[in-house]
């Protein structure tokens, strides 16, 4: 009788909230995206209405988690809409909606002070905080108001992002299934870069929908260009080697190993020198940590001396090369379009230079494009971002929050190595090796995109790092000592 009744509320329910969609855009001509937007929230309301009894809010609480990981792959290619100056697609709905289902559970069951009471990296958060109370504080000084809200509510929907991932993903399993939607979603995404390519089409979420015809063939997926791209595979990449690694079954390790060369092919046909370049690294990485101590000595005195001997051996070639662009600098004027190396280039002196005039405190959240459009010192050809993730960090918020970044990402990849010089299960090296590796490849591709506070794929893997970190920082403090 109770589920009869259920179903009954549900099917009154989705037909009224149909008819008011139907008469909405009919009758009040909605945008589609809109129409779209409010039959997704009918059918989740009957999913919720049909299946919400069966599972605990907790449960729930995961499963949204898991939905929201899966969507953050997705980017703005389902729709997107514009309300004023901040856009609210998919991702953004759900990330409202877990947070909202997460806090509801927490304050029903008092649960939100243990969850932060328990965590084990209250050094990360506390640099997390201080980083948010700081952005905020900076908005005092910032030129544009609109530009530092703006950014400023990214960088709160990432650092939210990564707190839930951290007080919900509890458990290895977890983990696991976030590690499995990463990879499955990821193999979609090679599908669309493929179909880029080769069928010289793109998605209109991408800058490149409506080009030149060149820039049709260049794999973008969802992303909004080609090197965004390339530094989510170069991360990508090193989850599906940790996964044909360790994985015992034949099909999934073949696959894994068919998907990383799939993934290096894509980054090849990117043009990204900098993701390329973080394959390398990483590759280098990877063999560093899989070695023994004997030959870990051997590479670190290797590179050490091949390091030295190639500073002082192309130290006169990159003297003169960067003469040639001080003098280059000089020829072209701001309206100009400057070679991508050159404007690079100034791109960082212009940053560097705001740091010194701030005192090292930043130009304020999200101002650097600000500051690049009107008081740019070198010319840029009209590039209003800076192209560098840590410059971005820099020029925004000043050399202390930059040299907190370092220090957390300094601090996870240690601990990650302790972690995985104690354990022997395959299925946990495999993680280990995955976000190890991945945080050294992110940094070598996040010279790559314009920015990375909109690459929402960031804030996931720093999300899935911390959380396993936790994990296993958990598993220690019990006593468990060799996984």
């Amino acid at each position: 009788m109770e589920s009869s009744r259920l179903v009954r509320q549900a099917i009154g329910t989705s037909i009224f909230l149909y008819a008011i969609i139907f008469f909405s855009f009919v009758l009040l001509q909605l945008e589609i995206k809109w129409a779209f937007m409010l039959s997704i929230i009918w059918v989740a309301l009957i999913v919720i209405a049909l299946v919400l009894p069966r599972y605990s809010l907790q449960e729930w609480t995961k499963g949204m988690m898991y939905i929201l990981v899966a969507a953050t792959f997705l980017n703005q290619s389902i729709f997107s809409i514009n309300i004023d100056f901040f856009q609210l697609f998919f991702y953004r709905l759900l990330l409202l909606a877990t947070t909202a289902l997460y806090f509801f559970c927490r304050v029903k069951g008092k649960g939100i002070i243990k969850d932060i009471y328990d965590f084990p990296l209250k050094g990360v958060w506390l640099f997390f905080c201080i980083w948010l109370i700081y952005g905020c504080i900076s908005i005092l000084w910032a030129k544009s108001f609109i530009d530092a809200i703006k950014y400023m509510l990214l960088l709160t929907a990432g650092i939210l992002f990564i707190y839930l991932a951290n007080v919900i993903l509890t458990r290895i399993s977890h983990i696991l299934i976030t590690y499995g939607i990463w990879l499955g979603m990821t193999s979609i995404l090679l599908v669309l870069g493929l179909v880029n390519y080769y069928g010289h089409i793109q998605l209109p979420s991408s800058g490149l929908f409506g080009g030149a015809a060149y820039k049709q063939s260049y794999p973008t997926a969802v992303f909004f260009n080609q090197n965004d791209f390339a530094a989510f595979l170069s991360i990508s990449f090193f989850f599906y080697v940790a996964a044909a690694r360790n994985c015992s079954n034949r099909w999934i390790r073949n696959s894994a190993w068919l998907l990383s060369f799939v993934s290096v092919y894509l980054i090849y046909l990117t043009e990204s020198r900098a993701s390329i370049l973080a394959i390398i690294v990483g590759v280098i990485s990877y063999f560093f940590i899989l070695a023994n101590r004997k030959m870990k000595r051997i590479v670190t005195a290797f590179f050490t001396i091949s390091g030295i001997a190639g500073i002082f051996i192309m130290l006169p070639k990159l003297m003169d090369k960067l003469h040639q662009w001080t003098i280059m600098s000089s020829i072209y004027e701001y309206g100009d379009v400057l070679p991508s190396n050159l404007a690079r280039v100034n791109l960082l002196k212009n940053t560097f230079y705001y740091v010194i005039d701030t005192y090292g405190l930043g130009v304020g959240a999200g101002n650097i494009p600000y500051y690049l459009e009107r008081y740019a010192i070198f010319p840029t050809g009209g590039v209003l971002q800076v192209h560098n993730w840590l410059a971005e960090i820099a020029g925004n918020f000043g050399i202390l929050i930059l040299a907190g970044y370092i220090g957390v990402i300094f601090s996870l990849s240690l601990s990650l190595y302790r972690i995985y010089k104690e354990i022997h299960h395959p299925t946990y090296k495999m993680l280990i090796e995955s976000c190890f590796v991945g945080m050294i490849a992110f940094l070598a591709s996040s010279i790559s995109p314009s920015s990375v506070i909109n690459l929402y794929f960031h804030w996931v893997f720093i999300g899935f790092v911390t959380s396993t970190v936790a994990v296993f920082k958990k598993m220690r403090q019990k006593g468990i000592r060799s996984f």
